[in-house]
């Protein structure tokens, strides 16, 4: 990218140094990843040392460090704040005099549309078997830079688009994956029960100890016999034996109600909210006696295509390829007076690209795990029942977590109160003669008169005439269900009884080998 850019805009000046050090970045910028990726830094970190304001990034800037010192490379001082500031894509961590446009390659900040997603979208596509057909070498090729930022040809728009779309198709399908978050929460609790013992979360503040914290702890906890690991090995053996945590139930929810879920669905909610469905049905009574908030999961994936509600390419420029270095002036014309013509590089507005967009380019993935299966029902009905509890606990929601304004104008527009009907009312179409068959064509269905839209109300918009929003459906029990689409409906195709049980194929497996 920096090559390509120095090449056909000589006038910016980019050196060898400048590639140089964008290279290296690039090569280092996630030399900060610890055991399973962002599984280490997003789930086990945030739990084994709470409070802790800790990034990969701020790793990878502590290993290159390490790297330059140890290995006694010679490197100026402006060029080491240089790379590391690409690394964690801030410009305000090395000298101004350094070129703003190159920090959209490495670490983009302004629309997140960087080398990095060029890189594991494309990888990833394909080692899943859903190899995606982007031209990624034509995209960077018609990157230019306008107005101190990497800009690109607008004949681009859908396939840049198209790559924010896979992003989110990824991270739906395949990074949260049912079984693959159940992994990832197994792992966690192992790792959290070997904590105490091994002490792996300090490492993340020595260069050397951290260097050789890889996958491979997990074969280090599985081969030892120390007694204070037991409880590791146990967690681990499930995973390879395939006695995963299960997931109990999931619903997908919109933007605007994801904070709401995210702060009111927790483990101690579902444990308490069982306990009262027990004083009502006598028969789950002994069972959720023994459930505890250690049985209990839940998991909130956010889903988006690049910058959470937001459309990134609302954050990209584009230019034309009759314009490519923008143009601002007179047009060419024998009419007075002259007009004038201003195509400097601009987002491309709807119309441009794609009308089809959804209003909120982000949603959350609520998902229900259990620990242990006997708990499977009971942790649904739970969960159910805070669901028809939820409403009740918003407090003056504010409208931007209510209404749903629509995306674009409505055509034909709204009549206005000192528009006439006779402004409005089409011209009647004059007579008509009989045709060639002595047939007399029908006249044209009277347009209907524009009348004021509804609003686009959250409550209207999910509520059927007859349900209050906060009928969560099926009573909050196991075993109900709902035709009411509301944000706290519950999902019919998970519904189970409260005592229901899913089998386990790795004790099955267990017993035959006892056997």
């Amino acid at each position: 990218m920096a090559t390509h850019l120095k090449d056909k805009q000589p006038e910016l000046g980019i050196t060898d140094r400048d590639i140089e050090c964008v290279e290296v970045a690039g090569l280092c910028h996630d030399l900060g990843h610890g055991p399973w990726s962002h599984v280490w830094d997003g789930l086990f970190i945030p739990k084994a040392l709470p409070g802790r304001s800790w990034k990969h990034e701020d790793a990878s800037v502590m290993m290159f460090d390490a790297l330059v010192r140890e290995n006694e490379i010679p490197m100026k001082a402006e060029d080491e704040a240089f790379i590391k500031a690409l690394i964690s894509g801030d410009p305000s961590q090395c000298s101004a005099d350094e070129k703003p446009f190159l920090f959209d390659i490495v670490a983009n900040r302004r629309n997140g549309l960087d080398v990095d997603k060029f890189d594991y979208i494309p990888r990833d596509s394909h080692m899943v078997g859903d190899k995606m057909n982007i031209a990624l070498m034509r995209i960077i090729n018609s990157a230019r830079v306008l107005d101190d930022q990497i800009c690109y040809d607008i004949k681009d728009a859908n396939l840049i688009y198209e790559i924010c779309a896979t992003r989110f198709k990824l991270h739906k399908m395949i990074y949260s994956h049912k079984a693959a978050k159940a992994i990832e929460y197994m792992i966690i609790d192992g790792l959290l029960a070997a904590e105490p013992h091994l002490k792996i979360a300090n490492r993340v503040d020595d260069p050397r100890k951290y260097l050789y914290l890889t996958d491979d702890i997990m074969g280090r906890i599985e081969e030892s016999t120390d007694p204070e690991l037991a409880k590791s090995r146990a967690i681990f053996d499930r995973i390879r034996t395939r006695d995963l945590y299960k997931m109990v139930d999931y619903k997908v929810v919109d933007w605007p109600w994801a904070e709401i879920f995210q702060n009111n669905i927790t483990p101690e909610g579902i444990v308490e909210a069982a306990r009262e469905l027990s004083e009502e049905d006598p028969s789950i009574r002994e069972l959720v006696k023994t459930l505890s908030v250690e049985h209990v999961i839940c998991d909130f994936s956010l889903m988006h295509y690049g910058m959470k509600e937001k459309n990134p390419l609302d954050f990209v420029k584009f230019y034309s390829k009759r314009h490519p270095n923008g143009k601002h002036g007179f047009l060419d014309s024998h009419f007075e007076p002259r007009l004038t013509i201003n195509i400097e590089p601009s987002h491309a507005e709807r119309g441009v690209y794609s009308n089809l967009m959804p209003q909120f380019f982000a949603e959350l993935l609520v998902r229900i795990f259990t620990r242990d299966v006997d708990y499977f029902g009971v942790i649904q009905a739970g969960y159910r029942r805070c669901l028809q509890k939820l409403p009740s606990q918003i407090n003056d929601p504010t409208p931007d977590q209510l209404v749903l304004e629509p995306m674009f104008p409505i055509t034909p527009p709204v009549q206005s109160q000192s528009q006439s009907f006779a402004e409005i009312t089409p011209t009647p179409s004059p007579p008509v003669l009989a045709n060639d068959h002595g047939l007399v064509p029908s006249a044209p269905a009277p347009v209907p008169v524009p009348t004021t839209p509804r609003t686009f109300s959250r409550v209207s918009s999910f509520s059927r005439p007859g349900h209050g929003l906060g009928r969560g459906g099926g009573g909050g029990g196991g075993g109900g269900s709902t035709t009411d689409p509301t944000p706290f409906s519950n999902n019919n195709f998970t519904t189970v009884d409260m005592s229901f049980a899913p089998p386990s194929p790795s004790r099955k497996a267990k017993r035959r080998r006892v056997d």
